[in-house]
């Protein structure tokens, strides 16, 4: 009995599984079912623990970046971490101001599909930069379209709030992979944006300050 106590607790087995196994553990098959369940639930810990690690390790980061105690901005960058939103570093470049706007607009659910769409646009916009189609082209102008529709869903129509985004997503020179491919998608989009908006007779970046 001693011996199957220990033997249990070494693999991890805690009392109360002990105690309860202890009557069942009769045969080989009970105890391979037994060890097969307590291997199921390391695993299962172990990917826990490894996704922790992972955030840790990834919002000490954006921490030591922030150069300042944000505990409001450590919050948003955890639930970003695990709604596994990679664009999740940018929260820092967000004011308070923006990112209440932020909480109040979306939840994980629409938050996650916003991005979902604004993902498949920047792909589609990087493609067609590649094939050299022009920003005049009707191609390009639905894209376009649609591409501000998602920012004025974002601002929730706000003009206000385009300078700031623009403070975001400006990127002279880019130090990462996502800056990389979004400097690619706003060198693009300056003369097809220029373009719509001539089209459509107004310019809502005018007298925004």
């Amino acid at each position: 009995m001693l011996h199957q106590i220990i033997s249990l607790k070494s693999l991890g087995f805690s009392l109360d599984d002990i105690k309860h196994r202890l009557i069942s553990l009769e045969t080989p098959t009970d105890v391979a079912t037994a060890l097969t369940e307590q291997a199921d639930s390391i695993r299962k810990k172990i990917e826990e623990l490894t996704a922790s690690l992972t955030a840790i390790e990834q919002l000490k980061e954006e921490v030591l970046q922030m150069q300042t105690v944000n505990f409001k901005k450590y919050a948003d960058i955890i639930v970003n971490l695990q709604m596994k939103n990679e664009y999740y570093f940018l929260i820092k470049k967000f004011d308070d101001d923006m990112l209440d706007h932020i909480r109040k607009q979306f939840d994980q659910d629409n938050g996650s599909d916003f991005i979902d769409r604004f993902n498949r646009l920047s792909d589609e916009i990087i493609e067609l930069q590649k094939t050299g189609v022009s920003p005049e082209s009707e191609k390009c102008q639905r894209i376009v379209k649609e591409y501000w529709g998602l920012i004025t869903e974002f601002t929730n129509g706000d003009m206000s709030m385009l300078p700031r985004l623009m403070e975001v997503g400006n990127i002279d020179t880019a130090t990462n992979a996502w800056e990389e491919r979004q400097k690619i998608v706003n060198d693009y989009l300056e003369p097809a944006l220029q373009v719509y908006f001539s089209r459509l007779g107004e310019n809502p970046f005018e007298g925004v300050e």
